[in-house]
Formats: structure tokens, sequence, C-alpha cells
């Protein structure tokens, strides 16, 4: 542990995924995770990672609370009055309909950071859906930018050349290591920042592309403990019919990622499959057949008919678009997420977004002034 974040205090709403990973590493520099545990486990959780201790847990202070018990509530609050900092993960809505969103949290707490992680984010035509890594990284564009040609056919004189098939693509290139670089150094920076305000002195941040790569891979080391990930049994991110990309009839692809129960048996519905038995879902020995016939009936349909049929469902689904195509989504377009630069083409613009609820909005401007 580091101590450059030592004072900084953080509730941590408990969640599955991106949110408890931050939570990991801000403790790691130091802070004082008070991690608001669930009164059960997440069966997600368990049907990924088992009942091994969770690594992401470590360095927190467990605090149980049952958010819809008489009082819960409130005991939440007492914890975040003294907080600089929340995180939830929850989908838009849940933390309002709690009674802790940030509107009343900033008013009791006017210094409070309220962070709010989410796959589609607070707004737009998607927000409310499921989904999960994979569907997200296909509807920025960059899943797009890693498909592979497809090998040349054999040509016959007498024939007109074969249509190749679309391949569908891998994870994208600079995202892992770059990118993830990149990140690691401005949250680097901005801990050194912090820690020199409150001690006085600079610090020289030494940020490795492979420790900030190794550090992100906290959610990947902990199913690779528990077996899930990268061993001898069949992976549910690999080898699982519900959680891959897929050729369409056309030259599109698309994604599915329905991990949850209740998300595969929604996308089985849709996809008119009623002889398959959803309660047999981690049922690893019918991944191969089934992966088969989710092979050939997704190529029956273009990319645009299957999102007719399933995007912003809780089928955890998602098209993989062309950088291009990821600017015009709706979605994308509602909340923002690329502009175009001088050269032609287009970027993103910086995330993550930040707000100040009515009433929080004039102290920030004060303070901002001042």
């Amino acid at each position: 542990m580091q101590t450059v974040l030592q004072g900084l205090r953080v509730v941590e709403f408990e969640g599955i995924g991106p949110g408890p990973l931050a939570g990991r590493m801000l403790a790691q520099m130091g802070a004082e995770l008070t991690l608001i545990g669930r009164p059960h486990a997440n069966p997600m959780t368990l049907k990924l990672a088992g009942s091994a201790a969770n690594p992401l847990h470590a360095g927190k202070r467990l605090c149980p609370i049952d958010l819809k018990a008489p009082g819960g509530v409130a005991e939440a609050l007492a914890l975040i009055d003294k907080a600089d900092a929340l995180i939830e993960g929850n989908r838009p809505g849940v933390m309002e309909r709690l009674g802790l969103g940030p509107e009343l949290c900033l008013a009791r707490n006017p210094k409070l950071v309220y962070g709010r992680m989410t796959g589609w984010g607070q707004h737009g035509p998607l927000a409310h859906a499921a989904g999960h890594d994979l569907n997200y990284v296909a509807l920025s564009g960059l899943l797009s930018l890693a498909q592979r040609a497809a090998p040349a056919p054999l040509v016959s004189p007498r024939l007109p050349p074969p249509v190749p098939p679309p391949v569908p693509p891998i994870l994208p290139p600079t995202v892992v290591g770059d990118a993830t670089g990149a990140l690691g150094l401005a949250f680097g920076i901005v801990c050194g920042v912090l820690a020199a305000r409150s001690t006085g002195r600079g610090s020289v941040v030494d940020a490795a592309i492979t420790d900030i790569t190794a550090m992100l891979g906290g959610l990947a080391q902990w199913l690779h403990a528990s077996g899930s990930l990268g061993g001898p049994e069949p992976s549910a991110f690999h080898d699982s019919p519900f959680y891959d990309t897929y050729a369409c009839a056309d030259d599109g692809c698309i994604t599915v990622g329905a991990l949850e129960p209740q998300f595969y048996a929604l996308l089985l519905q849709k996809l008119g499959l009623a002889d398959v038995d959803p309660t047999r879902q981690y049922d690893k020995a019918d991944w191969p057949a089934l992966k088969a016939r989710f092979t050939t009936l997704f190529k029956t349909r273009t990319r645009a008919q299957w999102c007719d049929l399933l995007e912003g469902t809780d089928a955890c689904f998602a098209p993989v678009l062309k950088i291009a195509e990821a600017a015009a989504h709706p979605h994308n377009v509602a909340r923002g997420v690329f502009e175009a630069f001088s050269a032609g083409g287009i970027c993103a613009v910086g995330a993550p977004r930040f707000s100040w609820p009515e009433g929080a909005a004039d102290s920030h401007a004060s303070a901002a002034a001042e």
C-alpha cells in the first residue's frame, strides 16, 4: 500500500466490475475505503469467481448495510456525510430511488465527489439497458479496429469469386496497453497533486505501462484464481455462446454479453430458442453445440435486423460499429461522445463527465472564482 491518498475517505457501494476495481486502486494509494456491503452475495460473483475471498475487498473496511431495511439508508448517509468521495455502479435512477442520489447527498455534504460507474452513462437511449464490457467496446467503434481480414478464398476460373465471410474482431490495439498507461499516469498525477497539497512535498510518478496494465487486470486476475479464466476449464468469456462476437448475414458483426441468468433467458426468448433450457446456462458441456447454433442463427439476418430486435433490451447486445458509425449512433450522439477535429477525423471528447446538482452549482462556481 502507498500513502499518497492518506486521509482521503471514500464510501463505496458494493457492486461488480469496474467500480470495485476503482475503489481498490484508491485504497492501494492509501485512501480510506468503506465498503457498504450487500446483505447477500451477488449471484453473478459466485457464478464466475466462486466463494473465495474477493481480492477487490482488500484494503477496504466492510460495513454490511441492508439499504432496504428500516434505518439502512440513514446508516449509509451517516457514512457519506463524513466522506470525501462516493463510488456507486448501479443503473441510472437506482440510487435516487433508494434516497441516496447525488442531489440529496451533496445537499448534506457539499464537498462530496459523487462517482457514478455505468456502462452506457447516466443518459442516452441505452442508459437503462443491460450490457457488459464487450458491448461497450463494440459501440465505441474501437472493437471494429481489431477486425481481422478474412483468408483469401480459392478462386476457380470457371466460377465467380466467392465473397469471404466477415471475421469477428478481437479486442483493439493500443487500448489495453498505451491507453491504460495514459490513464494510470493521469491517476498517478492526481494522487501526487493531492499528496503535495497536504504534505507540501512533490513526488516522481513512475507510470510503467506493464505495471498499470497489471493493476487494471485485477478483475481478470481474480477470475483466473477462481479457475473461470485462463485455466483448463472452458471460460464464460471465451467459450460460452452468450459472450462473444458473431458475424451477420451482411458484412456486419454483433456482440452479446448475457452473463447473468435473467439476461440470458431474455436473449434466448428474443432469439426464439424456446427449446434451450435457460437454467443450464453454465452447463459447459452444452456450450460447443449451442455456440455453433448461435453462429448459424446470427448469420441469418443483417446487423441492422439484429439491432432492431435486440438493441436497447436487457439481452446485453451491441453492434460492432466502425468509428464513423459510432459517431453517428443515437446513443453516442445523445451523449456527445465524439467531435470532429481539424484533420477531418473524429475523436472522443473528454471523460468522465462532471455535473453539479442544483444548489451545488452555485457553491462550485463561487469556489472556482476564488
